[in-house]
């Protein structure tokens, strides 16, 4: 007699995942000394689209049953959390270290769940305030190493891993107008395909040079598929099978990868309080994924790419 098929969990797919997107500085801060952060970001987007336009039609097709309105909210995902926010990602490793940007990065999901309150109306928990109180505290004490004197030329990386935080918060935000339309690997193929002209426009207008050293497109290739499409196809396989608070636990190798290349692979030091911001970050941010989880709330995706499905 055989029972029905045990489904296999797979939570450690959703850690090996998230520990790939830890591992984009490694690609991408040795980039910004060999290239453009601008042209960094048109590559990436050109790999992705290449190995994506199989599916261009079907997602042109996508795109005509999409109204006015849900139109705008992809090019918003497109342009703004694709594009844009890469690029201030990827400026954010030419100004300091590269373990602040990728954990504060994790604020994503805070960002997210304000927005969704403010444009899609949903209903903000006055508990919302404890988690947002010690992240943001932990993100002050990440970047600066004296936290007691403040200097604008150490917050710069910061506000740039801020700002992009907040456009791929913003992206998971304006794709749920679109989720209701789009099956999520149209979506994601509509996000590379509007964030490429976005990123050559980006390009043009800074003056960017559009030279390639035949040595620096392994490297770009790798960028954009290992803790890129590879991370995003293993994170939702894994998903699918992993309960909800094993997956936000899983999702905590993405900052302790981040964490040991910076230290070990870049030679990136930090001060004994920046380590507590690190920590103060990344508990507020679990702790609120499980809530949000446990709560049958929006899932909230805290992958950097995983924004761009946007659902």
């Amino acid at each position: 007699m055989t029972g029905p098929a045990r489904t296999r969990d797979l939570t450690w797919l959703v850690a090996l995942s998230s520990a790939l997107w830890g591992t984009d500085a490694l690609l991408r801060k040795p980039l910004t000394t060999q290239l453009p952060t601008p042209l960094i970001v048109v590559l990436e987007h050109a790999v992705c689209v290449a190995i994506l336009s199989p599916l261009l039609p079907r997602a042109w097709r996508g795109w005509r049953r999409l109204t006015g309105r849900q139109r705008l909210a992809m090019i918003g995902v497109g342009a703004g959390a694709s594009a844009l926010a890469t690029t201030l990602f990827t400026l954010a490793f030419t100004k300091g270290d590269a373990i602040t940007p990728l954990v504060l990065q994790k604020l994503q999901p805070l960002f997210a769940i304000g927005l969704a309150g403010l444009l899609l109306g949903e209903r903000l928990h006055r508990r919302y305030l404890l988690f947002v109180v010690p992240a943001l505290a932990g993100a002050w004490l990440l970047t600066f190493p004296d936290p007691l004197h403040v200097g604008l030329a150490s917050a710069e990386a910061a506000l740039l891993a801020v700002g992009a935080a907040a456009l791929w918060a913003g992206g998971t935000v304006l794709g749920r107008l679109v989720s209701a339309e789009l099956d999520p690997t149209t979506l994601t193929v509509l996000r590379f395909a509007i964030g490429l002209p976005t990123a050559v426009l980006i390009a043009l207008a800074t003056g960017t040079s559009w030279r390639v050293a035949p040595g620096d497109w392994p490297a770009v290739v790798a960028l954009a598929l290992i803790p890129g499409l590879l991370a995003l196809l293993l994170y939702y396989r894994g998903l699918r099978r992993t309960p909800a608070s094993r997956a936000t636990l899983a999702e905590l190798a993405f900052p302790a990868t981040a964490a040991l290349v910076g230290v070990f692979a870049l030679g990136d030091r930090f001060a004994p309080t920046q380590w507590l911001g690190v920590a103060l970050v990344v508990a507020a941010v679990t702790a609120l994924g499980v809530h949000e989880r446990s709560a049958a709330g929006p899932a909230v995706v805290t992958g950097r790419l995983a924004t761009s499905e946007g659902v």
